[in-house]
C-alpha cells in the first residue's frame, strides 16, 4: 500500500534532528584500488557485501563499490531512525573513490556516475528488502548519459526505472500509477513490449513517471543526487522492518533459524552501475552454479538481452536459458562458466550469481551460497566429495538437518505449486503435501477412507479420540492449536501432512462446511495442504514422490560414523517400529500406551474400565484389554528385535476416552448396555478444570494400580513369548508425570512385583533384563533428580509438558499469541518446536548433572518433539545425553544432526 504524501511527510518531521553517535567504522570499500572488507564476518557486512569484497579480492570482474555496515542499521533504529553522525561524510569518501577509479562523476552532466542500492542482510533474505537502481540521474544527468553513451534510448530508459523504483521504495508510491503512464506511451506509439518504445516515447514517459510523482508526493523527483543517496539508505535500512521481512524472519524463526532471528539489521550496498539495457550486445541472467532442484553438476539459469537485472527477477519478460547463451555471446558465457567454476573452487560450495554482460563485457554483481531442496543438498554434498572440494565430514556439516523432509515426504510439483490457488496460512506443523476431499469427523473420515477416497480432516482442534480419523485421512488442518498440539505430534509421528492454528478458517461441523475469507467449501469439495509452507489451497494441486537415491544412504553412513549420540524414534505399533526402524532408529524411546485404546475393538473394553464401580469391574475389563497389549508389544519387540523399548505407561486422564457429545454418548451407552445417563454422570464425574495438570500419568496408577498391573504383565508377557522364539526383546518401563521420589519408589515397587508375579505365573525361569524408569517432564522433578534417580534405571526427558510447565504456556492454545511473541522478539523462535535452552535447557541439564551424581552410569535420553529439532540435538549432545527420540520420519534428520553436533563439538 502506497503512504500518503502527508504520511511521508510527518514521518520525516517527527525525526529528531540530533544524529546517533558514530560507531568506529561504518563504510568499507571494495575496488581494483583497495578492497577493505576480505576476511570480515558476514554479521558485520552481510552476506552480499563480503562476497562483494571476497570475488574482488580474487580478480572477478565486480564493479567497484562500498558497503555501509549492519551496526549502522542497528544504531538507525536505536536512535529514532536517525543516520549516525558522519555516515554521509564516510560515503562521500567512497564515493571520490569510486569516481577516481572509474573517471566519472557523481551527479555530473557529462558523465555521470551512477549506482545501485542494495540490502545485505547476513542471513539471505530473497527479495523481502528494498534495492534502488540508476541512482544519481537527473533531467541534466540524463542529457549527459546519453551524449556520453551515445545511446539516447538507454539513458531516458534508465532514468524512467530510477523515478518508478525511487517512488516506488523510498516513497511508497503506488506502483500501479507508473504501469498506467507507460500503458498510455505504449499505446501512443502502437508497441506491446517495453524495448519496442523508441527513445522519443522514454523521453515522454520520464516527463509523465515525473508528473506521476509529484502528483503523489506532493514534491518534485530530487534532482540532488545526494539527497537521492541518503534517502535511498535510509530506505533500505527502513525495509528492514517491513512487513513481508518481518514475516520471512518470523517464519524462519519459527521453522528453527536461530541465526536470523538475532540479526541486528542489513547492510547497504553502494555500486557502480553496469548495464544489461544499452542494447542487443548487453544482457543480464541469474543462475545457480548446480542445479538446485536436482544437484546436478550443471549451470541452471537465465539470462535477457538488453535489459537490466529487475527484468528477469520481475518476470517482466519471459528469459532464456544460459546454455543458449553461447549462441549470442560466446565470449561471455564461456568466460561466465570459468567464473562459475572459479567461485565454487574458491567457496567450495554451490553459488547463486548475478551478472550483467555491458556491450559485450561481464561483470558480476552477487554471489551467495545458493539456495536448495534437501534432494539436491544432499547429491551436491556427495559429489563435492568425490571431485574433491570437501571432505566427508565438511558434507556431513554442509546438508542442513531440516532439509532432509525433503528427501522424505512427497511434495507438489514446482509448476503446479506455483499456480495453486492459496486460501490462507497457518502453522506448518507437519511437512508433506496432502490432497482431498473434507471431512468433518473422525467417523466420517473412516467411512470415507474405507471407501476409497483420499479425505482431509478439519477439525477447530484434535483430540485422542479423533485418532482413527487421523489415521484414515492423508492430512489434518485444525483452526485453533500450535505446532506441538495433538494434531501436529500425532501427524509427524505418522509422516502425516498437518497444517494447524489456520485461523482464517471457519468451520460449520453441523453444515459439514469451511469458509475461508469468505469462501465457502462442503465436504464435497477437494484442497491441498502444504505442511511444508502451512498453506491451504483450494483444488487439486499435483503432488510428486520422493526419490531416496544412493546419495541420501551414503550421507547417512558419514553421518553414523561421526555420530557419538543414539537415535530412537516414538513409535506406538509395529508398522511405526519397522518404518523407523528402516529410517535407522536405535530404538524406541517413547510407546505411547494410550494410543493402543481407541481402536474400535478395545474403546469398548476401556470406557467399560473407565465406568466401573469397583476394582473386581476394573479388573475384569482390563482383562479383556491385556490381550491386545500383549500382542501389540509382542510386535513391537518383534520389530524392534535386539535394540531397547520404553513403554510409557497409561498417562493421559480418563475422560479423554470417554465421548462428552450426547449423540455419541447415547451410542456408547447402546453399545455397553447401559443407560446414557450413566456415562453423562461418570464424564462429569471425571472432568477437570485443568486435565493437563489434573489426574494422569503417574497419579492413576497410584489410585489404579490395577491399570499399572496389567499394562506391565502384557509387558513381561510379550517379552516371555519373544523369547521361546529367540527374539532379543528389551523392554524399558517408564512411569510418566512423576514429580517427587515418593512417587517413583512406590510405583517401582508394585512394577518389580508384578513383574516377579508375571514370570512365575508363566513359569519363566529365564532372565528378564527390564529397566525401569522415568519420564521427567515436571520441573520439580529436575530440582530433585538426585532424590528421584534413587528409583531409577534412567531418564527420558518429556520437553514437551516440561516447557509447558515451565513458561506457563499450553501448547495447544499457544498459537494464539506466539506469532506475536516471535515478532517482538519475547522468544526467538517458537519453544515447543526448538528447545528454550536458557531456561528449560537449564532444568535439563540440572536433571542430568543431579541424577547423574547419584548413578554415574545413568541412562539418559529425550523423548518430546524436540528430539527430532536439530538446535535442540545439538544442545542435548552438549549435555552429554546418551539418545534423542523422535517421530519415525524425523530419524534421519536426527541421526545427520547429532553427528553435526558431535563434529561442531570436536572442534
Amino acid at each position: 500500500m502506497a503512504k500518503s504524501t502527508k504520511a511521508v511527510k510527518s514521518t520525516r518531521a517527527a525525526k529528531s534532528t540530533k544524529a546517533a553517535a558514530k560507531p568506529d567504522k561504518m563504510v568499507y570499500y571494495f575496488g581494483k584500488s583497495k578492497t577493505e572488507g576480505k576476511g570480515l564476518a558476514k554479521t558485520l557486512l552481510g552476506g552480499k557485501g563480503v562476497n562483494l569484497a571476497e570475488m574482488t579480492s580474487i580478480g572477478l570482474p565486480v564493479p567497484p563499490g562500498f558497503t555501509i555496515t549492519t551496526e549502522v542499521c542497528g544504531d538507525y533504529y536505536k536512535h529514532g531512525k536517525q543516520l549516525p553522525k558522519g555516515l554521509m561524510e564516510e560515503c562521500h569518501d567512497a564515493i571520490a573513490q569510486l569516481e577516481q577509479e572509474l573517471g566519472k562523476k557523481f551527479g555530473d552532466n557529462d558523465n555521470p556516475l551512477l549506482v545501485s542500492v542494495r540490502s545485505g542482510a547476513a542471513v539471505s533474505m530473497p527479495g523481502m528488502m528494498n534495492t534502488i537502481l540508476n541512482l544519481g540521474l537527473n533531467d541534466a544527468a540524463t542529457e549527459g548519459l546519453a551524449k556520453a553513451t551515445k545511446n539516447e534510448r538507454f539513458a531516458y530508459d534508465a532514468y524512467r526505472r530510477l523515478i518508478n523504483m525511487y517512488g516506488d521504495v523510498v516513497m511508497g508510491l503506488s506502483h500501479h500509477s507508473f504501469e498506467e503512464a507507460f500503458d498510455k506511451i505504449k499505446k501512443k506509439y502502437k508497441v506491446t513490449e517495453d524495448t519496442e518504445v523508441p527513445a522519443e516515447g522514454l523521453k515522454e514517459l520520464c516527463e509523465a513517471y515525473k508528473d506521476v510523482y509529484k502528483k503523489s508526493a506532493g514534491e518534485d523527483f530530487p534532482q540532488d543526487p545526494i539527497k537521492q543517496l541518503q534517502l535511498a539508505i535510509e530506505s533500505v535500512f527502513g525495509s528492514w522492518h517491513a512487513d513481508r521481512a518481518i514475516s520471512y524472519r518470523r517464519i524462519e524463526a519459527a521453522k528453527g533459524n536461530t541465526e536470523i532471528a538475532n540479526l541486528i539489521g542489513t547492510a547497504v550496498n553502494v555500486q557502480a552501475m553496469v548495464y544489461g539495457n544499452m542494447g542487443d550486445d548487453s544482457g543480464t541472467g541469474v543462475g545457480f552454479t548446480r542445479d538446485p532442484n536436482t544437484g546436478l553438476n550443471k549451470f541452471y539459469g537465465e539470462f535477457l538481452i538488453n535489459a537490466q537485472g529487475e527484468d528477469v527477477v520481475a518476470g517482466i519478460r519471459t528469459p532464456q536459458p544460459v546454455a543458449e547463451m553461447g549462441k549470442w555471446d560466446k565470449a561471455a558465457h564461456k568466460e561466465l562458466m570459468e567464473i562459475k567454476d572459479k567461485l565454487e573452487t574458491h567457496y567450495k560450495e554451490m553459488q547463486d550469481i548475478e551478472f550483467t554482460i555491458e556491450k559485450g563485457k561481464l561483470y558480476m554483481l552477487q554471489t551467495r551460497t545458493g539456495k536448495r531442496n534437501g534432494i539436491a543438498a544432499v547429491k551436491i554434498a556427495c559429489d563435492m566429495v568425490k571431485e574433491g572440494l570437501i571432505t566427508e565430514k565438511e558434507a556431513v556439516l554442509r546438508v542442513p538437518a531440516s532439509d532432509l523432509t525433503h528427501c522424505l515426504l512427497p511434495s507438489f510439483k514446482p509448476t503446479a505449486r506455483n499456480a495453486a490457488d492459496v486460501l490462507c496460512r497457518g502453522l506448518n506443523a507437519s511437512p508433506g503435501a496432502a490432497v482431498g476431499k473434507l471431512v468433518f469427523t473422525a467417523v466420517e473420515a473412516r467411512e470415507r477412507f474405507e471407501a476409497g477416497e483420499d479425505v482431509i480432516l478439519v477439525r477447530r482442534e484434535t483430540s485422542p479420540e479423533d485418532v482413527e480419523g487421523m489415521s484414515a485421512a492423508v492430512g489434518i488442518l485444525t483452526s485453533t492449536g500450535g505446532a506441538t498440539s495433538h494434531a501436529a505430534v500425532v501427524a509427524r509421528g505418522w509422516g502425516k501432512c498437518c497444517v494447524a492454528g489456520a485461523s482464517d478458517v471457519e468451520i460449520n461441523e453441523k453444515a459439514k462446511t469451511i469458509t475461508v475469507n469468505g469462501r465457502k467449501f462442503t465436504n464435497k469439495d477437494t484442497i491441498s495442504l502444504d505442511g511444508t509452507t502451512g498453506e491451504v489451497m483450494a483444488g487439486e494441486v499435483e503432488t510428486q514422490e520422493p526419490k531416496l537415491s544412493g546419495d541420501f544412504a551414503k550421507l547417512m553412513e558419514w553421518a553414523d560414523k561421526y555420530r557419538t549420540m543414539k537415535i530412537r524414534t516414538n513409535a506406538d505399533s509395529p508398522a511405526d517400529a519397522k518404518r523407523a526402524r528402516e529410517f535407522g532408529a536405535e530404538g524406541i524411546g517413547l510407546c505411547r500406551t494410550e494410543h493402543m485404546f481407541f481402536e474400535a475393538d478395545r474403546i469398548i473394553h476401556m470406557r467399560s474400565m473407565i465406568l466401573a464401580d469397583d476394582e473386581t469391574d476394573r479388573r475384569a475389563a482390563l482383562k479383556k484389554l491385556l490381550p491386545f497389549q500383549r500382542k501389540d508389544f509382542e510386535g513391537i519387540f518383534k520389530a524392534m528385535a535386539g535394540l531397547p523399548v520404553t513403554i510409557r505407561l497409561l498417562d493421559p486422564p480418563l475422560h479423554e476416552f470417554l465421548p462428552h457429545e450426547a449423540a455419541a454418548q447415547k451410542d456408547m451407552a447402546t453399545e455397553l448396555g447401559v443407560k446414557p445417563a450413566d456415562i453423562k454422570k461418570r464424564s462429569e464425574a471425571l472432568h477437570e478444570s485443568n486435565p493437563m495438570l489434573g489426574h494422569r500419568g503417574c497419579r492413576l496408577s497410584v489410585t489404579y494400580p490395577e491399570i499399572l498391573e496389567m499394562q506391565v504383565q502384557a509387558i513381561v508377557e510379550a517379552a516371555i513369548i519373544c523369547a521361546k522364539k529367540n527374539i532379543d526383546a528389551q523392554p524399558e518401563i517408564m512411569i510418566p508425570l512423576v514429580g517427587t521420589a515418593a512417587e517413583l519408589r512406590i510405583l517401582r515397587a508394585k512394577v518389580e512385583e508384578t513383574i516377579e508375579v508375571t514370570k512365575a505365573a508363566k513359569k519363566h525361569e529365564g532372565e528378564l533384563k527390564i529397566l525401569i524408569g522415568t519420564m521427567i517432564e515436571i520441573p520439580r522433578a529436575c530440582l530433585t533428580a538426585n532424590e528421584v534417580a534413587e528409583y531409577a534405571d534412567f531418564f527420558s526427558f518429556g520437553t514437551n509438558d516440561l516447557t509447558q510447565m515451565t513458561f506457563g504456556y499450553s501448547r495447544d492454545d499457544v498459537g494464539g499469541f506466539l506469532p506475536d511473541y516471535i515478532e517482538h522478539k519475547i522468544v526467538p523462535v517458537d519453544p515447543f518446536q526448538s528447545l528454550d535452552q536458557a531456561g528449560v535447557g537449564q532444568l535439563v541439564e540440572m536433571g542430568v548433572t543431579k541424577g547423574r551424581s547419584v548413578k554415574s552410569k545413568l541412562k539418559i535420553g529425550i523423548c518430546g518433539e524436540h528430539g527430532g529439532d536439530p538446535s535442540s540435538i545439538g544442545f542435548c549432545n552438549s549435555t552429554g545425553l546418551d539418545y534423542v527420540s523422535c517421530s519415525p520420519f524425523r530419524v534421519p534428520i536426527a541421526r545427520l544432526a547429532a553427528a553435526q553436533a558431535a563434529l561442531k563439538q570436536a572442534k
